[in-house]
């Protein structure tokens, strides 16, 4: 005879927030949260075990409806403009009062939690869910406190989140009925009217991007990050889609995490995350057998197609490209306990160029590594948003944009003093297009650009000279002549095309993307990293 399971709930008075709900579940383990999501049928179980849910209205994040709350601590430190909106501190306040009224009436869910491994830079946090599955998504994505921290816990920050509460725009002061909305002096994030949980993440991970370097003097990183058998860590930047995930996972290294870090005074890199949010398009056992593998009970796919038999189906995208999964860091096996390392060795700057023209791996100098850092370059491709029918220059500055409160010229000159003090290599890789662009070329392959990877980190890719490194005559950073395990001819971008001329034409329209994006910053950089561009 089976012993029917009992939900054992625990509960907490939020009142002090202003929400009088009695249904207040308090750190609800993941079984209970993954049952009572398909209780509600706001989710299904797949056939690994995964609880899967559709997000919504929005399947991605919205950065038009971002917002920071202008004040005494903001007003003249934040680059204000597109990417960081102010918001009125009365504005908010009002807001805030109709959503813990709006919670009032709900069932709910209360999480405590912190960000950063490193303990002289933990932050506790609070989260308030209107849904169970969205709670599930903190559990995996932040660090988990044990027991006895939560004895006497008290939070740093607190994130109320309702992706059932819609703002009225004309009167609340958004943009329209979803939002995100910072509050550095009250230490409090509102995200409304939106079920895509990457805004919870990225919300604190926009906080510790102000917090940090203003008052801890640490540098943040959206990057990925491994530790060698010999104690050096290796940090890889990148935006969607340029392989930052893929790469940091190498059963010979261990993984400190996959996409938020910050690096400290005394050369700490230390995880701001306890889990790991990946993309799962066209995902496969054979090609990323890590991820796919973290894909079972406790991890939550978002936006994927199921079948009735509970069948996900990776290469359907008919819900959105940016189908994903969160899962506890500790679903992968190969991992650094805590997520901390030292001693960074290599940085790699990961670029999916769709034109072809970039080496597959180049060294950069100090003020090109600036530069390249500033300018965050990949390429959208056609089919990837409406309207897009040839390869795109995509820039985003410090490779995240969207999240960085403060001017992109903060971030880079720390990372220049980093890198030299140091004496860190950096290097560009191109995961991108080789033989051509996009529609004529091919993928550069994952196992050219490991073996370059790795032979870069051995330090087996040769010394800086022109014995064994060739100047590209246009974006003039270094490629090497040989590297082991992969094809002389692959490392020179232009002999892998059949028209020489026609890469030279796309290698000049690239660079003066490059030049025309960098505009906006050159009144900011010093000559080392104004030099560090393409001619």
């Amino acid at each position: 005879m089976t012993e029917e399971k009992t939900l054992v709930t625990k509960t907490i008075s939020l009142k002090k927030y202003g929400i009088d709900s009695p249904l207040v579940n308090y750190q609800l383990i993941p079984e209970d949260l993954h049952e009572i999501t398909i209780d509600l049928k706001m989710g299904v179980e797949t056939t690994s075990g995964a609880l899967a849910v559709n997000t919504g209205t929005f399947t991605g994040r919205a950065p038009r409806d971002r917002f920071i709350v202008k004040d005494q601590i903001t007003d003249d430190k934040v680059w204000w403009g597109e990417v960081n909106q102010p918001f009125l501190p009365e504005k908010f306040d009002a807001l805030y009062d109709k959503m813990v009224t709006y919670l009032s009436d709900q069932e709910i869910y209360a999480r405590d939690c912190y960000a950063c491994a490193d303990k002289n830079h933990q932050i506790n946090i609070r989260v308030i869910n209107q849904y169970s599955w969205c709670n599930l998504f903190v559990y995996n994505m932040f660090l988990r406190p044990t027991d006895d921290e939560l004895e006497n816990f008290q939070e740093d920050w607190l994130i109320v989140n309702a992706p059932g509460f819609e703002a009225d725009a004309e009167r609340d002061g958004t943009r329209q009925g979803n939002f995100t909305i910072i509050n550095f002096t009250k230490k409090t994030i509102l995200i409304g009217g939106t079920g895509y949980t990457g805004e919870i993440k990225k919300g604190i991970f926009s906080a510790l991007n102000f917090i940090l370097p203003v008052f801890k003097n640490t540098l943040p990183m959206h990057c990925s990050a491994n530790v060698g058998k010999d104690g050096d860590t290796s940090i890889f930047f990148g935006l969607s889609g340029t392989g930052k995930t893929t790469l940091s996972a190498d059963p010979a290294r261990k993984l400190i995490g996959d996409d938020e870090h910050g690096w400290t005074l005394d050369n700490h890199i230390f995880n701001f995350e306890g889990g790991c949010y990946a993309k799962v398009i066209n995902l496969s056992e054979e090609i990323e057998p890590d991820i796919f593998g973290a894909i079972t009970k406790g991890a939550l796919l978002e936006n994927v197609l199921v079948d009735k038999n509970g069948e996900v189906d990776y290469t359907d995208t008919s819900i959105t490209q940016n189908t994903r999964v969160s899962y506890p860091i500790d679903h992968i096996k190969n991992i650094q306990v805590p997520s901390i390392g030292s001693n960074p060795k290599n940085i790699f700057f990961l670029t999916a160029d769709a034109f072809g023209v970039l080496p597959p791996i180049s060294k950069l100098t100090p003020g090109q590594a600036a530069y390249h850092f500033i300018s965050g370059y990949t390429a959208k491709i056609a089919g990837t948003e409406d309207g897009v029918t040839e390869p795109i220059p995509s820039f985003s500055a410090c490779f995240g944009a969207p999240f960085m409160p403060l001017h992109p010229t903060v971030y880079a000159e720390m990372l220049s003093k980093k890198i030299k003090d140091a004496n860190v290599n950096v290097w560009l890789v191109n995961t991108g297009w080789t033989g051509g662009p996009y529609g004529i070329g091919t993928r550069m392959k994952l196992k050219h650009t490991r073996a370059m990877i790795q032979e870069a980190m051995a330090g087996r890719l040769g010394d800086y000279s022109s014995d064994t490194y060739t100047i590209h005559p246009t974006f003039l950073i270094a490629y090497p002549k040989h590297c082991p395990n992969v094809p002389s001819e692959v490392l020179c971008p232009k002999n892998t095309w059949e028209d020489k001329d026609t890469y030279e034409i796309k290698a000049k329209e690239l660079a003066k993307a490059f030049n025309k994006n960098f505009e906006k910053y050159k009144a900011y950089a010093d000559h080392s990293i104004i030099s560090g561009g393409p001619a």
